[in-house]
């Protein structure tokens, strides 16, 4: 099932290929095709899953390069679950919302199911190997995404969101070389070099560590490593902008916890404790006060998502069950309503053409629907109570309590701050008296309400009822935990008894 999940758009893309170039309409319908079994092969994923154990599930295993001791090895646990669901769901979407694209048409579609079916494949990967393949494959089509179909300075965008991701895909490269060849055997399996993990060197692990987490929180994007993001989602298209905050920021932490904790778990200990809460932190505030300050509503969401994704490092830091739980959770639970967000953000574009906050008022009494969902949405990203962000958030800051008393009080504050720039964005663009100029605009249409519903019934229903997730997740970040935890000093009952050495 896995397999066919990570290469069915593939099988679109190079099915486009063959279509005449003017055949536009049946190309995006070949490409919405590409994307609907994954989608579905998704809800059977989840209604079969195994919540009861941490071990690897729909396992498939065939040698690749033997002489190297390479492998095709992808499968999924209650970590990677989450971020394949969510990335067949935006997908669809992300080719519904491409639907007014008419520019190079042919090279657009295949272009994003290429992306679609890295970002799967990043997902689904056990070899070392071939995660660093799919996550590689990855930044071609995105390159080509933001610097074709972009804004007026596309291609500066697009240069630097690549020259940033190489260089953290050369650090993750020295690092994956050093993992196999510190290894005897050599092997790129990752359940095999977690396994390993007790025979490595303090050293190494520090080195190995530092490495890896530069090359992820370039993905993140953690400060300081962030500014490449802003200037790639305003010049992005909607569909791509969705897809990167949605999908491709949460690889980084993704990562993090697939390979820096399972496989480096002292230097975890070690630079988590001291290192990766206080980054949360940053970037928590600073994203806060950075969508603050601007007057493009695209790099206004850009900055929230800045700010959102510090929660998530802020709980992997926490080393309890609350924290990590709200960590993924998050991570879940970000990327559906940022997507509402950034596809919200389209809606307008497409009509006035421009971004800037300044430049309108009054959409309210001109389109109100279109502000009924964009008040659900920014009510989500704000953490309202009843609305998914909010169960995340407080999980961050429950297991963060415990350890972090000081640094928890500064990252619940920063409610505070989402709360202003969300609500001062609503009264300048959609409140007040209605500008002359957009008077005609028309609502919200029902292609565009079709995006967004699957979105809005989610946030709703973990806003209430978050179980269907954490059932997901909790015995697989247990699991985790105690790997980590029993690294430091052998077997120890909690993170108190590792951090209070510390």
């Amino acid at each position: 099932m896995l397999t066919w999940m990570i290469f069915t758009p593939l099988i679109g893309a190079a099915l486009i290929l063959l279509l005449p170039k003017k055949a536009e309409a049946a190309i995006k319908w070949v490409a919405l095709a590409a994307t609907v079994p994954p989608l579905i092969m998704a809800f059977q994923l989840y209604g079969s899953f195994d919540r009861t154990t941490a071990e690897m599930q729909l396992v498939q295993r065939v040698p690749w390069i033997p002489s190297f001791n390479i492998e095709y090895y992808v499968g999924i646990d209650g970590i990677s679950i989450t971020m394949v669901l969510l990335t067949a769901l935006l997908s669809t979407i992300c080719i519904v919302a491409s639907w007014n694209i008419d520019k190079a048409v042919k090279a657009y579609f295949p272009l994003f199911l290429l992306l679609d079916t890295a970002m799967m494949g990043v997902f689904c990967s056990l070899d070392f190997f071939l995660f660093f393949v799919f996550w590689e494959v990855m930044l071609l089509p995105m390159y080509f995404l933001i610097g074709i179909w972009g804004g007026p300075r596309r291609e500066y965008a697009a240069i630097k969101f690549f020259l940033y991701t190489m260089v953290g895909s050369v650090l993750m490269l020295v690092a994956m070389l050093a993992l196999y060849f510190y290894n005897d055997p050599h092997t790129f399996d990752l359940v095999e070099l977690a396994r390993r993990a007790p025979t490595y060197s303090a050293n190494f692990q520090r080195f190995a560590w530092i490495a890896l987490f530069i090359g992820f929180a370039i993905k993140i994007p953690a400060f300081p490593f962030h500014t490449w993001l802003p200037d790639a989602h305003v010049e992005a298209p909607t569909a791509i902008s969705v897809i990167l905050a949605g999908v491709l920021l949460k690889m980084g932490t993704y990562g993090i916890l697939r390979i820096n904790y399972a496989i480096l778990p002292l230097g975890t200990l070690e630079f988590a404790y001291y290192f990766l809460v206080v980054l949360g932190v940053i970037n928590i505030i600073y994203g806060a006060l950075c969508a603050m300050a601007q007057t493009d509503y695209k790099k206004l969401i850009a900055y929230s998502s800045i700010s959102h994704m510090g929660y998530v490092m802020f709980g992997m830091a926490t080393f309890t069950q609350q924290g990590l739980d709200g960590a993924v959770l998050q991570m879940f639970n970000h990327g559906t309503v940022t997507a509402m967000l950034f596809l919200l953000v389209g809606v307008i574009y497409d009509r006035a053409h421009h971004r800037e906050i300044n430049g309108f008022g009054g959409l309210a009494s001109i389109m109100p629907f279109y502000t009924g969902w964009t008040a659900l949405a920014f009510f989500a990203a704000m953490g309202l109570p009843g609305l998914s962000a909010f169960i995340s958030e407080v999980l961050v800051l429950l297991g963060g309590w415990q350890h972090y008393p000081a640094l928890t009080v500064v990252a619940a504050a920063a409610v505070v701050l989402t709360a202003g720039y969300m609500l001062w964005t609503m009264q300048r663009i959609y409140l007040g008296e209605p500008n002359e100029k957009y008077l005609d605009l028309p609502d919200i249409n029902m292609r565009e309400v079709g995006m967004l519903v699957p979105l809005a019934i989610i946030v709703i229903i973990l806003g209430v009822y978050p179980k269907p997730v954490l059932s997901l997740i909790d015995v697989s970040l247990t699991h985790l935990n105690d790997v980590v935890l029993s690294a430091g000093q052998g077997p120890v009952a909690s993170a108190s008894d590792v951090l209070s050495v510390r």
